[in-house]
This record gives structure tokens, C-alpha cells and sequence, in this order.
């Protein structure tokens, strides 16, 4: 089997812990990055050992053709970049959130089944052990019978206009950056899609939603989501069950995990004293599927993704 080779797009600092995954992974290289700077993307190459640096997106993909491509610029480009990929018969793996409407992430799954490309989300969540834990508990009956989940996880974002946070036309807010995680991570577990959704928003000066909550109802069950770039909430999944409950801190990248029975006691304790790299699970899963032939993971889902594009589509309908 032959060298798996990896491109970028973007020259941001969630590109290098990229970089150093893919250096984690036996036959696995970054050949080359691309940026909108020819210069940016030379230092970031040099940084990152790697060979080939492009100031044009599309020359990169033309010269290098790519066993895949990560692309890490901002939600406003990734739609763009993803069909750029696709149009060039390269797959995709694009950073959270793929998309910021349903119109964008239906166009895309679309020309990538027409043309047989493989496309996923990077979220990289689904994959750390914690979280697949916290699965494996729930799927075991551990603490019965779902009744209600509770995710939270927020911040103070610096408040320059300027920033992606708080930018409308760089794709800011809340629901692009860390609602994508709250509903994806509680769809991932609830292996169903909600019979309704309601979502509510905090729109602020400039444009963007600062604060986001909405309720999924399932036939037997409620999840609440809220998410905030404008306030620092202690952040924390609560799965509730009939015999006990699951607590999984700082869920989108968290290191642990505890179970807690009927009562209220700690019946197990999780803790990932393994991975150095998260993001090393999702490369792997990346480079598997695609060897396999696959055009999806069956873990990052298009569905999933689909759906937490048509609630941005909501969120996006509470803007006063």
C-alpha cells in the first residue's frame, strides 16, 4: 500500500496540530499547503517540514493531485473550497462547520455522490476515546433508559469586530463555532433525528449570534442545547437515564469521563491517558474509508452533518 498524501488549505493554527497528526500516522505525509499568501503558506510549510507551498488553491490541487485534501480556512470558504476539491475529483475532509446552511451541505453531498468523491466533516468529537465511552455506557444500558441530555459549553470570546467570532462576513458566531459540536455530539449518541427542533438566538451588535439555545424532542426524550460565545458556561454533557446518569466535562475535547449510578454514586471513572493527538483518529478514519472506497464514514455521517446545517438554517430565521 502506498504513501497516503495529504494537502491543505489554510495556513491557520488548526493546521499544524493537523500536521502533526498526520506525522503520527504510518504512511501517512502532508506533501503540500496552499493559503491566499504564497508567503504565509512558505512559512507555514517551513514550520511544518513540508515540501510544497502554493499562494492559489486550485494550482495546488492541479499540480499535486492529493489523496485528500484538509481544508482549515473559515466557515465562509468552505463551501467554495469543498466544491473546488470535488470539481477536481479530490476528497475532502473540511474543519467544523462544513457548512453554514442545508442549501450548501445538499449542493456538495450531491456533486461529491454524482462524482464519487469522498467528503467528511472534521469533528474530530466522534472519535476521542472519552466520548466513545460515554457511547459504549449509553449502548450498554448502563444508566437505562435515556430520559434527558444536557450540553453546554461557552466562552468569552475577544470582542473586536475584527475577530472570526464577531465578524458576520468572516461566518462569527456561536452556532458556526460550538453549536456544531453541541447538536452533532448529542445526535451522535442518539443515533436518531430529533421528531422537532426549536432554536433560539442572542443576536448581537454586530451581526452575529452570541448565544444560542435549542431543544430537541425525541419520542422519549429531551436534549437542551446551549452554547455562547458571550458568556464562560461551565462546560459539560449530562446524559440522564432511569439508573443513573453519564457527565462527560468539556465535551468537544475532553479527557475523561464518569458514570454515576441510580443513587448518585461514581460507578466508573474514564480517563484517556493514551492520546497525544486527537486528531489522529480522524486522519486514520479518513485515510481507511477512502483506501475502502467508501464516499462517507459511517461515523461522521452526511447525514448528520445535513442536519446540523438545516438547524444554522433556523437559527439563522430567529435573526430580528
Amino acid at each position: 500500500m502506498g504513501e497516503f498524501r495529504f494537502a491543505i488549505m489554510g495556513a491557520g493554527s488548526i493546521a499544524n496540530k493537523f500536521c502533526d497528526a498526520v506525522e503520527r500516522i504510518s504512511g501517512a505525509v502532508t506533501v503540500a499547503v496552499a493559503s491566499k499568501s504564497a508567503e504565509r503558506a512558505r512559512e507555514f510549510a517551513d514550520k511544518n517540514r513540508i515540501s510544497n507551498a502554493y499562494g492559489d488553491y486550485e494550482e495546488m490541487l492541479v499540480r499535486e493531485k492529493p489523496d485528500c485534501v484538509y481544508i482549515a480556512v473559515l466557515p465562509k470558504d468552505h463551501f467554495r473550497l469543498c466544491m473546488m476539491c470535488v470539481e477536481h475529483d479530490t476528497p475532502v475532509l473540511c474543519e467544523k462547520a462544513m457548512f453554514t446552511g442545508s442549501s450548501e451541505a445538499k449542493a456538495l453531498f450531491d456533486a461529491a455522490r454524482t462524482r464519487g468523491i469522498f467528503t467528511m466533516e472534521a469533528l474530530w468529537s466522534f472519535f476521542l476515546p472519552p466520548l466513545k465511552k460515554v457511547d459504549q455506557w449509553v449502548m450498554e444500558g448502563r444508566i437505562g433508559k435515556v430520559s434527558y441530555v444536557d450540553f453546554a459549553i461557552g466562552f468569552l470570546a475577544e470582542r473586536n469586530p475584527e475577530n472570526r467570532f464577531f465578524n458576520r462576513e468572516l461566518a462569527g458566531g456561536a452556532a458556526y463555532d460550538i453549536t456544531v459540536y453541541a447538536y452533532e455530539i448529542v445526535s451522535f449518541l442518539m443515533k436518531k433525528k430529533p421528531l422537532a427542533v426549536q432554536a433560539a438566538a442572542v443576536w448581537g451588535r454586530t451581526g452575529v449570534d452570541e448565544t444560542d439555545h435549542v431543544m430537541l424532542r425525541y419520542e422519549d426524550c429531551m436534549a437542551a442545547l446551549t452554547t455562547s460565545i458571550a458568556a464562560p458556561i461551565e462546560e459539560k454533557l449530562v446524559v440522564y437515564g432511569s439508573e443513573g446518569r453519564i457527565v462527560l466535562p468539556t465535551p468537544h475535547y475532553g479527557s475523561e469521563a464518569f458514570l454515576y449510578d441510580k443513587a448518585g454514586k461514581l460507578a466508573e471513572h474514564f480517563k484517556d491517558q493514551v492520546t497525544e493527538n486527537g486528531f489522529t483518529y480522524e486522519v486514520q478514519e479518513v485515510m481507511d474509508c477512502i483506501r475502502a472506497g467508501k464516499l462517507s464514514s459511517d461515523v461522521a455521517t452526511w447525514e448528520r452533518t445535513v442536519e446540523c446545517a438545516e438547524l444554522f438554517d433556523r437559527i439563522e430565521e430567529t435573526r430580528e
